[in-house]
Formats: structure tokens, C-alpha cells, sequence
């Protein structure tokens, strides 16, 4: 250790008694004053920032908790909605099948009815030219029969019923394997 007798403190040291009772006491009031004025608002500030960082933390736990349940939430919706948008995909192709089963009932009813249609028109138009055919067959087998036999056959009504027998004749002696309107060549 180093002699106190050599180090000069200037004006630290002390040179009554009086001084340094004057210093200590000073010191002391210093102290309560700190002690009663400095330090409780040093300890409320103190808190209040305590206080504060802990409730910040505690807000932010709270909101990453909810943020996690509304996350979770959204999920849930999600999972939700996929399934119902699938529900409704299924829902509409059972709903297209329906309808295309539909149409095709139509169409094959519409195609069915524009064949009875046709055919019966088809029957209509050979009827049709079945008489108009009679009339031009007996017109010209009167003509003929009248060349062959020599004489005419100005009866219109006896002409009629000749051509008519004579096609009835014609057609109930058609054998079965001969198609009609062919004539056999004898």
C-alpha cells in the first residue's frame, strides 16, 4: 500500500472535524431525500414500464391466440366450403345426367313421332297413288280391252267396275313368293 503522507487530495480531505460531520450528515439528508422523493418515482416508472412491456407480451400472446383460433377458424370454413363445393359438383353432374337423360327421352319421343308422321303420310301418298294409279290403269285397260274387242266402252260406270274386278282379280291370284306388281309371263 501506498503512504497516505505523499498523495495530496487537495480539496477532498477533510481539514476540521466539523467538515466531515457537516459531509456525513449532508450525506444523509441527501440519501433520505433520494430515498423519499427520487426513488419511488424512479420504482413507479419503473413499473409502469413493467407494467407495460408485460401487458404488451400479454397482448401479443392474446392476439397470436386468437390469430391461431381465427386461423383455425378459416380452416374449418375452408374444409367446409370444399366440401359443399364438391357436394354441389356431384349435385350438378347428377343434374346434367338427368337432363341429358331427359333430352334424349325427348328427342327419341320427338323422332318417334316424326316417324309415325312420315309413315303415315308415306301411307297417305300410296294410297293416294294407288288410286291414282287404278284410274290410269283402267283408263288405259278400257282403251286396250275396247282395241281388243273391237268396240268401246263408253259406259264410265261399267268401265269402273270392269277395272276394278279385274284388279282384284289381279291381286288375290298373286301367289305368296311373287312380289306385287310384277306380272307373270306366261
Amino acid at each position: 500500500m501506498v503512504p497516505m503522507e505523499g498523495i495530496d487530495l487537495g480539496p477532498l480531505l477533510p481539514h476540521h472535524l466539523s467538515e466531515l460531520i457537516m459531509g456525513i450528515l449532508l450525506m444523509i439528508v441527501l440519501y433520505v431525500v433520494i430515498r423519499a422523493k427520487v426513488m419511488p418515482r424512479f420504482e413507479a416508472m419503473y413499473e409502469e414500464r413493467r407494467a407495460a412491456i408485460e401487458g404488451g407480451m400479454e397482448k401479443a400472446e392474446k392476439a397470436q391466440a386468437e390469430a391461431q383460433a381465427a386461423l383455425e377458424q378459416y380452416q374449418a370454413q375452408l374444409t367446409e366450403a370444399r366440401g359443399e363445393a364438391a357436394k354441389i359438383r356431384e349435385d350438378a353432374k347428377a343434374q346434367g345426367a338427368q337432363i341429358l337423360a331427359e333430352m334424349r327421352e325427348q328427342a327419341q319421343a320427338e323422332a318417334e313421332r316424326i316417324k309415325a308422321s312420315a309413315q303415315a303420310q308415306l301411307a297417305a301418298e300410296r294410297a293416294q297413288l294407288l288410286a291414282e294409279l287404278r284410274r290410269e290403269v283402267g283408263g288405259l285397260a278400257t282403251t286396250l280391252a275396247g282395241r281388243i274387242v273391237g268396240e268401246t266402252l263408253d259406259d264410265d260406270e261399267r268401265a269402273r267396275r270392269t277395272v276394278e274386278r279385274f284388279l282384284t282379280e289381279l291381286e288375290s291370284d298373286q301367289p305368296a313368293d311373287r312380289p306385287s306388281g310384277t306380272g307373270a309371263s306366261r
